[in-house]
């Protein structure tokens, strides 16, 4: 079966990799929008079947899978996605310090025949206390500006523990992916 991922993210590339052998990149390019307030699982999961369908529903996607995500991270009930600029960017990173939140990330699979895989999965990260001067060096990374709750796990320094799936709070759940795409000939 010939796949494809419905991101640009090079962290989801790298991760489907894992998962499917070959696959094709083509990023939806729709404004995301979802139900006032959802919560976080059932935000992710609508959002990753948005990103699906818009792909699936391209002429080149005709006989093809195809599979999108969509991840967040929630504070308390509060989403934060990804900063709108840097400024927003050390309030995130603020509102982190020292806590613990969770990431979210849903994954849907639409098959060549229509049928839809849809499921999120949940990580509980522990922050470390982050201080105005760390929270500046990162900012000034550049790392925090396309990441949903403006990190990267990837990046270290930031987070303490975790529980759950590392590849979730990355972008993609490895361990889902692979339950998702179960039974079918995915090259792996």
């Amino acid at each position: 079966m010939d796949w494809i991922l419905a991101s640009a993210s090079p962290r989801r590339k790298e991760l489907l990799g894992e998962v499917i052998e070959k696959f094709e990149i083509v990023p939806a390019q729709g404004e995301e929008y979802a139900e006032e307030g959802l919560p976080p699982n059932r935000l992710v999961c609508a959002l990753a079947e948005q990103k699906a369908s818009e792909v699936a529903s391209l002429p080149l996607a005709k006989g093809k899978a195809v599979l999108g995500a969509d991840t967040v991270v929630a504070l308390e009930g509060e989403v934060l996605g990804k900063p709108k600029d840097e400024a927003d960017a050390a309030r995130m990173l603020k509102m982190l310090s020292g806590r613990a939140h969770e990431v979210y990330t849903g994954v849907c699979v639409i098959f060549p025949d229509g049928t839809k895989r849809v499921e999120a999965d949940c990580t509980k990260v522990y922050f470390l206390p982050l201080d105005e001067a760390k929270i500046s060096a990162y900012i000034a990374t550049g790392s925090p500006m396309d990441k949903a709750g403006a990190y990267g796990i990837q990046d270290g320094g930031l987070v303490e523990r975790i529980e759950g799936s590392f590849s979730n709070v990355v972008g993609l759940p490895v361990e889902l992916c692979k339950r998702l795409t179960e039974g079918c000939v995915c090259g792996k």
